[in-house]
């Protein structure tokens, strides 16, 4: 159990080190915007690039976490985000940024499926929901000290957050090679492979659309859809907007992520027993729906920041519901779930930041109001996910 924990917090420590280089540099993106003179079209297809990216390799990575082991696939996306953060850091053009974008997303594929897979290994079903809450709340850490930093570190250069971001991924990779150790038997792992060369690509994106699955999966396409298309533009609208200045950002990103890490660690397990999954779910859309409507409306920097709260709260508690869900109904084919949560993820970051900048280029509010709309889409699909038919999921 020592040991156990031990793992855990090194794992979480990976999550929030890969996000905390996410969140250093929100602060900066819209002075870096002006000098590198990019529209908000070019700033959502640039987020829409690490989508794609994201989404070729997450099938693979999937399927290499039970092919060639968890710890591999980890440190070798953190080794990818380093690099990826020290490129847009060098970046002169706007094609160096999207290479940079290209392994970012590439590095997103690997620590996921990586990490969700790990925990899954070494927690038992009734302590996973506790353990997804961490992970959840490890990436909202991350987010609250990363923006913190980054406004502050900015202040020196606009890109000396980038490289920041480049040195701690580097060092978790160091530790993570050296502390971590393989949770699977090589027995295990080929076994895991042995099944995989029964199974390609097209056979796997065919599994997730059973019952089992799917619908479970779609609500990860649209939590990513709109909420991807809202966080796209959300330090841009801030600047245009408000005038808020980087600090200004940062501190309305680590306010409202404190407020969504407290519920995750105190509250998220007893609302899933309380509620259970899918309540949790439908309750976290409503109010995410709910705020992103009136982020088009509401006016003055306390607004602004009550608004953020909710929001961050509303998807702070649904990423962990969903992925509670999908591991519990996996079973041992946790690669592959993991994988194809990423892939779902993927796509939904694709259309989401692309369709966010091009229509911010033409009302500052739109993305907003685009985002409530596909939120309440999400919600109408989760009337259909039926109780008997979640209860079965559940239980296999």
């Amino acid at each position: 159990m020592k040991n156990q924990k031990a793992v855990l917090v090194i794992l979480l420590s990976n999550v929030f080190i890969a996000f905390l280089g996410i969140g250093l540099i929100i602060p900066v993106m819209p002075s870096f915007m002006n000098i590198m003179h990019l529209s908000g079209a070019t700033m959502g297809y640039l987020v829409a690039m690490f989508a794609v990216a994201q989404l070729v390799m997450s099938p693979f990575a999937g399927r290499w976490v039970d092919r060639f082991g968890r710890k591999k696939i980890i440190i070798l996306g953190l080794f990818l985000f380093g690099v990826s953060e020290l490129i847009f850091g060098l970046g002169e053009s706007v094609p160096v940024l999207y290479l940079s974008r290209i392994l970012g997303g590439f590095s997103a594929a690997f620590i996921m499926p990586g990490v969700t897979a790990y925990v899954a290994d070494i927690t038992s079903l009734k302590d996973r929901p506790k353990a997804m809450g961490y992970v959840s709340a490890a990436i909202s850490t991350g987010f609250i000290i990363g923006p913190g930093i980054g406004g502050f570190i900015g202040e020196y250069g606009v890109r000396l957050p980038f490289f920041f971001a480049a040195g701690i991924a580097f060092a978790a990779c160091i530790l993570s090679a050296f502390i971590l150790k393989e949770p699977l038997s090589k027995e295990k792992l080929a076994e895991l492979a042995n099944n995989q060369a029964q199974s390609n690509f097209f056979y796997d994106l065919k599994k997730s659309l059973r019952p089992l699955y799917f619908i479970a999966f779609l609500i990860v396409f649209v939590l990513a859809f709109g909420l991807s298309a809202y966080e796209t533009v959300f330090s841009l609208f801030s600047d245009h907007k408000f005038g808020f200045t980087p600090k200004d950002i940062a501190g309305i990103i680590t306010i409202s992520s404190i407020f969504g890490v407290i519920f995750q660690l105190f509250l998220f397990g007893k609302l899933i027993d309380l509620l259970g999954e899918k309540k949790l779910i439908q309750l976290c859309l409503i109010v995410g729906a709910v705020s992103a409507f009136l982020s088009a409306v509401i006016s003055g920097y306390f607004a602004v920041l009550a608004v953020t709260c909710f929001v961050f709260l509303a998807f702070d508690l649904l990423r962990p519901a969903l992925t509670t869900f999908l591991s519990k109904a996996a079973g041992e084919e946790q690669g592959f779930v993991a994988g194809m949560n990423s892939t779902y993820t993927s796509l939904g970051n694709i259309v989401g930041p692309a369709i966010g900048g091009i229509l911010f280029d033409v009302n500052i509010h739109y993305p907003y109001l685009f985002s409530g709309v596909v939120i309440i889409v999400g919600l109408l699909i989760t009337v259909i996910w039926k109780e008997k038919q979640f209860s079965q999921s559940l239980a296999k």
